[in-house]
């Protein structure tokens, strides 16, 4: 089979691997990876050449936190607090879920998260074998986790363990190698501690990741504080639960002492600034956190609190929130913005050799910003805040994933919108019905 040979020129190239300085370069990718940058690339036979010029090109973006199918509840139950929308309005919804309504969310999902730039996603949550088959066909790249709760239940913990190493075994490099597998018990309060030691157990022997809330509410310190005598992370490193390979999603409310727990024990944290506004949850520690050289990377949370997948708009929210809430104005950078919606998201989700830099052997997964709207002019001088502080996801043209184009010009190549749209509505309508 001949290689698929794509040819990107005159792009002007920020990329996190040299601190965002910009050079104006080509780019050759051969299938899957980028396999040449130089200031001039010659190709007759490349199968595609795409013309860069006044585009900025960027690694994929990297969302660390989804739960992707939400998508369908977006503003079904806004302006409550995380108790009260999860308790009376979120859960009672997802009673009646099943894998036709997460797989159809998912595809809607996914189509936001093209046109805003994301490329690789981190998503817990239900029927996650029909959201599989939602990036398969989205072409996306993907780490999938089972959302796993059991309250204490013996027989419901065997089940939802049973269900995640299903996905597992099933999904696991799916996908074209697109699709990998954490644990995904959902938070302390509502997973065990005797699920969150096998999960602990399970992730050393498949060597794979594990995807967590942490910390999100004062009420959720008080509740674990009450019941286990210690803070959410103080009971989890008590437990010998923490790790490099744990992503924690959250983490608003911490102390000086879990942070050091969260440094000593190289946890990574997905910093959710939209949907802990939204949700009135608080503001994360991220300054103290990168202080610290803690790997903070970037997710938002569900379309139902959040309510969009807009990845750019989040790292600029990210950046203004650490900046008021400090009162400094050197609290997160653009740069470090940036950097935590690429290669600290790479790092998170332990696929940094593979993507978040522009770089020879690396997947080809990039994305291309329009300089040619009313928001981005003039040009700044620093391109790393003319993305954080100007632009949005709407100002992203072309969007490449594994070697393949998802969307060239705004326009969609792998999923069709307009029927994705109307499926949706129906299934919005049917599970409104169902309450």
């Amino acid at each position: 089979m001949p290689d698929n040979l794509i040819l990107i020129k005159n792009a002007l190239i920020l990329n996190p691997d040299n601190d965002f300085t910009d050079e104006k370069r080509d780019i050759l990718i051969k299938n899957d990876k980028i396999a040449e940058i130089s200031e001039e690339i010659i190709h007759e036979n490349a199968d595609k050449i795409i013309d860069a010029a006044g585009k900025i090109l960027l690694p994929g973006l990297v969302n660390t936190h989804t739960h992707l199918s939400m998508t369908l509840f977006r503003g079904l139950a806004d302006d409550l607090s995380l108790d009260e929308w999860l308790n009376d309005n979120i859960w009672p919804v997802e009673a009646n879920l099943n894998g036709d309504y997460c797989y159809i969310g998912a595809l809607l999902g996914a189509i936001e998260l093209i046109k805003s730039g994301t490329t690789t996603f981190s998503d817990m949550y239900f029927y996650m074998e029909d959201v599989a088959r939602a990036v398969d066909e989205s072409g996306l790249r993907a780490v999938l986790s089972y959302g796993m709760i059991d309250f204490g239940d013996e027989e419901r913990r065997k089940s939802e363990i049973e269900e995640n190493l299903k996905l597992l075994q099933n999904c696991n490099n799916a996908a074209d190698g697109r699709i990998n597998v954490f644990f995904g018990p959902h938070s302390p309060y509502t997973a065990s501690e005797e699920l969150l030691k096998e999960v602990r157990k399970l992730a050393d022997e498949c060597n794979i990741g594990i995807h967590i809330h942490v910390s999100e509410t004062q009420k959720e310190i008080e509740d674990v504080t009450s019941q286990k005598g210690l803070r959410p992370f103080e009971y989890l490193d008590s437990i010998g639960f923490l790790g490099p390979d744990v992503v924690c999603a959250h983490s608003v409310w911490l102390n000086d002492n879990e942070i050091e727990i969260i440094k000593k024990n190289n946890v990574k944290i997905s910093h959710n600034p939209c949907s802990n506004m939204k949700l009135a949850s608080g503001i994360a520690p991220v300054s103290k956190l990168l202080e610290n050289d803690i790997c903070v990377a970037i997710g938002t949370d569900g379309a139902s609190s959040n309510n969009n997948l807009d990845l750019i708009e989040e790292l600029k929210t990210a950046s203004l929130l650490q900046k008021v809430s400090t009162l400094d104005p050197k609290a997160v950078t653009s740069d470090e913005a940036l950097k935590m919606g690429t290669i600290n998201g790479a790092q998170a989700l332990a696929l940094d050799d593979e993507i978040g830099t522009i770089e020879v052997g690396k997947k080809a997964d990039l994305i291309l910003i329009d300089t040619n709207n009313a928001n981005m002019v003039p040009d700044s001088s620093n391109l790393s805040s003319n993305i954080i502080y100007s632009a949005n996801g709407s100002n992203v043209d072309t969007t490449i994933c594994n070697g393949q184009i998802l969307m060239e010009n705004r326009k969609l190549i792998t999923l069709d919108e307009e029927e994705i749209y109307e499926k949706a509505r129906e299934a919005i309508k049917e599970l409104k019905n169902a309450l």
